[in-house]
């Protein structure tokens, strides 16, 4: 049975939807955030070397990385589903838009959340200006344009596409899932973004989708 190392709050919730989908057995195996700096704990470095969220097991396989997971999951599980058919156009996109989730739009988001941060972080009062200065300063110049031209690029194919790649869900959606989930859940996503609002409703409101969240927690889309 495949064993997934769960991190609380983070891109393994996905994971777990995709084995939903599959209708594979599972079990998970959770890990929580550390309360004040939010990373993983040390255990995980037991798993893998850099320490990081989602791996899966599979008898004496081991893979991590999103995309590597579903691909892996698809091809060992799939049976002809989640994937688009080789050679088509549904086919070309869905490789795109699982590479873009991570290569490309992952990118400012979490810039985004690390300039957050850096606002909010305790130090020095004569620093904090200066922190605070430079974060606006790369927010508003390069990541924030950055975000709007993301969001605008993914709303007009969303407009046109009721999936990623092709008429029916695939890998692709499930890696696009969490990027999209945390631009809307942070405020990323604006109202002039309707196909991205109606995407994630489709997403959220599969029954697959549901049972993944009744079994890996409370999730936050961090």
């Amino acid at each position: 049975m495949i064993t997934v190392h769960h991190l609380q709050n983070s891109r393994s919730q996905r994971i777990l939807w995709m084995l939903e989908e599959l209708r594979v057995d599972y079990t998970v195996k959770r890990y929580e955030r550390d309360a004040e700096t939010q990373l993983a704990p040390q255990e995980l470095l037991d798993i893998h070397p850099l320490g990081k969220s989602p791996v899966i097991e599979d008898g004496d396989v081991r893979v991590a990385e999103s995309g590597a997971i579903i691909e892996y999951l698809a091809g060992r599980y799939g049976q002809g589903s989640m994937v688009p058919e080789e050679g088509t156009a549904a086919r070309r996109e869905y490789i795109y838009w699982l590479h873009y989730a991570e290569g490309s739009l992952m990118t400012p988001l979490l810039l985004r959340l690390v300039f957050e941060r850096i606002k909010t972080t305790k130090m020095p009062f004569f620093a904090k200006p200066i922190a605070r200065g430079i974060a606006d300063k790369v927010m508003s110049s390069f990541v924030t344009p950055n975000i709007k031209r993301h969001m605008q690029f993914v709303d007009d194919h969303l407009a046109k596409n009721e999936w990623f790649a092709g008429n029916t869900l695939t890998g692709a959606d499930v890696q696009m899932s969490f990027p999209l989930e945390a631009a809307s859940a942070r405020g990323v996503v604006g109202e002039q973004h309707a196909n991205i609002h109606q995407y994630v409703q489709r997403v959220q409101a599969r029954p697959a989708y549901i049972a993944a969240l009744q079994k890996g927690g409370p999730y936050d889309y961090a």
